[in-house]
């Protein structure tokens, strides 16, 4: 339970031997409260900067399938949407300055995807409306003897892509290790690789969202919003994604089914996630590796039946044996050289919203 109180309130039980993880109250005071009151210098750090702890949201439950009985396993997984801590902003900016070849190929990439609004499509049979032009070309050749030619006719058509994305992110443990052939770890790649998708689904102007996630195992599945889809890629957008990190495990079918609820409540006709990992599914609590292959398999069945497509780019080199399975013949690359990731996720997005 959540209570506001007054500043006396907390300042009486601030130091309350009894509070911890599993305290049942949670108090909010809209003053913030410092160790020392007589220091008025601007960089003091507040009680809440020392022991404060981000928010966990309420719990979100999801059904799991297990392959060996052909059924599901009700409200088995719980989803607790957490906050990483905020990096540095510059940290973004250096990446696109790093990055400058690629982002001049981003920005031909989105003047090649903006939508252009309503566009006139000339030479048709059946179009809306006569083209002066052309019904004069076809008078000429009529008084000159000649066959004319018969699409005299427009239509105005109005372009819009009508297209919403979760870029979704593996944190697993294993990000934080370097791939061979790389000097930087999977997690620099992976945040280096959502910078620059993220701008250009940015230009476009396409809504998205970039999310992650982590598990340390079915009752703890780590969900993580660095950008909402009403967000914009502004500074505090930028400074959740440098702050990102990678712990614990990789439970996919819970993250996809959630993020596909993130999903569903967009207008857009079209959604897709882009999932973007190093590894298969797995977890702590389960020692057989089908079982997570299997659910994950059927979280993109269930969220293909709604309207929503989901496709993986892999960092596995060995993903061959289990990724097609899982997500279908069309809908997986597996990133062969990891150093091009940054540059191969945005044109992966032109080629699939084109």
């Amino acid at each position: 339970m959540r209570k506001t109180v007054s500043v006396v309130e907390m300042a009486n039980e601030v130091d309350c031997e009894l509070a911890g993880d599993d305290a049942q109250e949670i108090w909010v005071c809209s003053t913030e409260m410092y160790p020392y009151e007589d220091d008025l210098s601007e960089d003091q750090k507040s009680f809440n900067d020392w022991w404060g702890k981000e928010p966990i949201s309420d719990p979100f439950h999801y059904q799991e399938w297990d392959y060996q009985i052909q059924l599901h396993r009700p409200d088995w997984v719980t989803v607790y949407e957490r906050r990483q801590p905020k990096g540095d902003p510059e940290d973004i900016r250096d990446i696109m300055v790093e990055y400058r070849p690629v982002t001049h190929r981003i920005k031909q990439i989105i003047d090649l995807l903006t939508p252009e609004g309503v566009q006139r499509q000339r030479g048709l049979e059946d179009g809306d409306e006569i083209d002066i032009n052309a019904a004069v070309d076809a008078m000429i050749s009529i008084r000159m003897g000649e066959q004319p030619n018969p699409r005299i006719t427009m239509r105005n058509i109005l372009k819009s892509r009508d297209l919403a994305v979760v870029v979704l992110m593996d944190l697993s443990e294993s990000t934080n290790e370097s791939m061979q052939g790389s000097d930087k770890t999977v997690l620099q790649l992976t945040r280096e690789a959502a910078t620059l998708v993220s701008t250009a689904i940015d230009g476009i102007g396409d809504p998205f969202a970039l999310h992650g996630f982590s598990s340390d195992g079915r009752h703890d599945v780590q969900y993580f919003r660095f950008k909402d889809f009403n967000q914009h890629f502004y500074d505090d957008a930028k400074a959740r994604l440098a702050g990102m990190q990678g712990s614990f495990s990789t439970r996919m079918g819970a993250a996809l089914r959630h993020a596909g609820q993130h999903l569903l409540k967009q207008p857009e006709r079209r959604k897709l996630i882009l999932l973007v990992t190093d590894g298969e599914p797995a977890d702590i609590d389960e020692r057989d590796p089908q079982h997570l292959r299997h659910d994950t398999k059927k979280a993109v069945e269930e969220l293909y039946s709604t309207g929503v497509l989901t496709y993986c780019l892999t960092l596995d080199p060995n993903a061959d044996d289990y990724v097609k399975r899982i997500f279908g013949q069309n809908n997986y690359t597996v990133i062969d050289h990891v150093d091009r990731l940054p540059e191969q996720l945005p044109v992966l997005f032109a080629s699939l919203t084109k």
